[in-house]
């Protein structure tokens, strides 16, 4: 189901790179979370095990090194001879399954545990449709589906990725939506977060950082200084390269109030990933034109379950006011016909080197949808005066 260590989301190598020059002795508890409810057959548990198992087979080979460095120059070539010597220790995974409920989580380092969230959601999906015995439609239907999504992208003149890894439906399915993508989406798609296809399909990977870099970046300096310090150690790293800022961690209210004029002009634009996305576009628009850069120089990446009609509403109200890209994920790798799987795995601690196991907290734009230890949410929304609720 994965054989390939780069069968993961850009934006998961590009943070362990940090973490290993930042954070080297930092670690992380992560948990598996069941939002939609769903019904784990017997012997799930052991499926998953024998299948997180095999991932400690997996190491990085020559051509996959050889594409990586050739594709990201602004990363050290010391990263690429790390990786090539990292291997997947199965003992970080702890799995236990109660009847229909499943139980998931992930303790060790941080730099070596960054790498587990993304594979252990497919291989969860992908076990969970084939033990319940769900049958997907034919792959032309599949490749068909995809040809007809980017042929309407492309009308819209807009450009597309797809970052579909961690709610795919299978691998093989992923391989043919990107196999699509390519074939039939020229001059509207522009690459994949996983780096596994980029390499397949010669396309581009896609992505920065994730809401896991700024919710350790508040269990260690707190959380006024959580985006501030969480750029400033990004850019220190990367120096102007993969500069798209997520903005939501902790509100995107709160985020632009942290979003100096330095960084506002560093930084090649900001990722929508909760909440309106009209009213996200407005408090971006506003924010550069406060700082007297023009919008039209900057760029949104949205991908906040976007499908094609949410898509052609936010083209319509952004088109000559700011530049606007999508990321698209789920809506590509499992529209086969099936329900897609609600879940998701995040960080619910973080221990900064000399300090204590500390929760951490992700304050969605999204009413209602914080995430973590709901005594930290209330201390959070204290020290950033968000009111309760919102």
């Amino acid at each position: 189901m994965i054989n390939s260590l780069l069968d993961n989301d850009f934006y998961k190598f590009t943070m362990q790179n940090a973490v290993v020059k930042l954070f080297p002795k930092a670690k992380a508890k992560y948990r598996f979370i069941n939002r939609g409810g769903h019904k784990f057959p017997e012997g799930f548990a052991e499926e998953l095990r024998e299948a997180i198992n095999e991932l400690a087979k997996l190491q990085l080979t020559r051509p996959e090194k050889t594409f990586f460095a050739v594709t990201c120059p602004y990363m050290d070539p010391t990263y690429f001879d790390f990786l090539q010597g990292y291997r997947y220790d199965p003992e970080e995974v702890h799995i236990q399954q109660h009847g229909e409920e499943l139980s998931v989580s992930i303790e060790g380092y941080w730099y070596r545990t960054i790498l587990w969230e993304v594979p252990v959601m497919s291989l969860i999906c992908e076990l969970y449709y084939r033990m319940t015995g769900q049958q997907r439609q034919p792959d032309e239907q599949v490749m068909e589906t995809v040809r007809g999504k980017i042929k309407r992208y492309g009308e819209l003149g807009v450009t597309i990725a797809e970052f579909g890894t961690r709610r795919r439906h299978s691998y093989p399915v992923h391989r043919l939506v990107v196999q699509a993508l390519t074939q039939y989406g020229e001059g509207s798609f522009i690459g994949t977060s996983n780096v596994h296809m980029a390499m397949l399909y010669q396309t581009k990977p896609i992505g920065t950082h994730a809401h896991e870099w700024f919710m350790f970046h508040a269990a260690k300096y707190g959380f006024k200084m959580a985006n501030l310090l969480g750029l400033e150690h990004w850019s220190d790293v990367y120096r102007g390269d993969l500069g798209i800022a997520l903005s939501d961690t902790y509100t995107t209210d709160v985020f632009f109030t942290q979003f100096d004029k330095k960084l506002t002009k560093l930084f090649d634009g900001v990722r929508h990933d909760s909440g309106d996305p009209l009213l996200f576009a407005d408090k971006t628009i506003q924010h550069y034109e406060n700082k007297g850069i023009d919008p039209l120089s900057k760029t949104i990446i949205f991908s906040d379950g976007l499908n094609y009609d949410k898509v052609a509403r936010i083209v319509d109200y952004c088109q000559a006011r700011i530049g606007i890209s999508f990321g698209i994920g789920t809506n590509f790798t499992n529209d086969v016909g099936l329900t897609p799987m609600n879940i998701v795995l995040k960080m619910t601690e973080a221990y900064p080197e000399e300090a204590e196991w500390t929760p951490v907290i992700k304050l969605s734009d999204e009413p209602g949808k914080h995430t973590g230890d709901p005594e930290a949410i209330a201390l959070a929304q204290q020290i950033l005066h968000i009111p309760h609720g919102a």
